[in-house]
């Protein structure tokens, strides 16, 4: 019997969920309820999609039989507890992103993204495709969790900021709210990186707390007011293809029949993919917005002297994370090499593309 790995498995299900169900399971009425925490507050734009529309369409491929429950932050009241809290039983399921836990595991800040790494379908396909989720499992399994992925923002925006930054010297002392490891290149280069939860993110911001932060793009930016604080909008480098999550506990997955697990994971798919495709819509018809309704907005690129001690930064610690943890060292490698193989076609393709129809 050939053994499918985790994406041919998901495939599988989202192409005959339904005939995945045998008789026994077929005739079983039984509800299954579970409880799915968000790390994102009440109405929180593209990020409260993927986690309603899996929970909508799971409802609906296993005729009732699933039906989640879903608490925001404003509810549990623990925006960074979600792993915690799924992994305990508490909640069955969440949806959050994975460089939120890199103070428990360290590997888990390079399953959401790499600063300088791969762009949002690059990534996708190192997932399903090219090893990525059979690792993810590998850094999940000791803490009675499954990650799958939730959602991608595609390249995000490198942050709103209160004053122009020139050289390296602006980066000195500055508080920028940033997490993962985009926050220790930060830290590396003089800056001093926060993590605050999204739903204060703004407070903080007005109150100076922190003199930046680093959120999203026009997909969720805007909405939130950063604009009016801070007029400084910089191009990104540091999250090319932010990957949500949804966390499963993995003792009460597994007590699911079997048919209602493809479901679930196959409405995870479906949901993200969604997320994805919005996200990138958002940006596109905010960035439009931005322009004529924030005419004082500017949009910036960090100078070149920034940019090569941010990317110099980068691979010093790499290095020596990679050095120190061999799973880390495994992720990281596998992720360089399906870069190196991938790229050369989105160099031929899309950037020659881009490239071609630039006036």
């Amino acid at each position: 019997m050939i053994k499918l790995t985790f994406a041919r498995k998901v495939v599988a299900a989202a192409v005959c969920a339904v005939a995945l169900i045998g008789p026994a399971q077929a005739d079983d009425k039984k509800v299954y309820r579970l409880k799915l925490a968000e790390t994102w507050p009440t109405n929180f734009g593209v990020f409260s999609a993927p986690a309603r529309n899996m929970a909508e369409l799971a409802e609906k491929l296993s005729n009732g039989r699933l039906k989640i429950e879903i608490d925001t932050a404003n509810k549990h009241k623990s925006a960074m507890g979600v792993f915690d809290m799924v992994r305990a039983g508490q909640y069955d399921l969440g949806h959050s992103a994975s460089y939120y836990w890199k103070g428990k595991d360290e590997n888990t800040q390079f399953l959401t993204t790499r600063p300088f790494g791969m762009t949002a379908t690059e990534q996708y396909g190192w997932f399903y495709y090219g090893g990525g989720m059979e690792l993810m499992q590998k850094v999940y399994e000791p803490y009675n969790l499954i990650s799958v992925p939730g959602g991608n923002t595609g390249m995000q925006m490198g942050g709103w900021f209160r004053k122009e930054i020139n050289s390296l010297d602006d980066l000195k002392g500055l508080k920028i709210r940033i997490p993962g490891f985009a926050g220790e290149i930060f830290a590396k280069v003089g800056a001093s990186p926060t993590n605050v939860a999204p739903g204060e993110m703004y407070t903080s911001l007005e109150r100076g707390a922190i003199d930046a932060v680093e959120w999203v793009g026009p997909s969720m930016d805007l909405r939130l007011g950063f604009h009016k604080i801070a007029p400084f909008y910089y191009s990104g480098w540091q999250e090319p293809a932010t990957e949500l999550q949804f966390l499963l506990n993995k003792r009460k997955f597994e007590a699911l029949p079997a048919d209602l697990q493809q479901i679930l994971l196959t409405a995870m798919r479906v949901s993200a993919y969604d997320m994805t495709i919005e996200s990138h819509h958002l940006s596109g018809q905010n960035w439009v917005a931005m322009k004529t309704e924030f005419p004082n907005v500017q949009v910036k690129s960090f100078p070149p002297e920034v940019m090569a001690a941010l990317r110099k930064a980068n691979d010093e610690l790499l290095a020596e994370v990679t050095a120190k943890n061999p799973l880390t060292k495994e992720i990281v490698d596998s992720q360089d090499a399906y870069l190196k193989q991938v790229r050369q076609w989105t160099d031929i393709a899309d950037r020659t593309y881009l490239n071609n129809m630039a006036e």
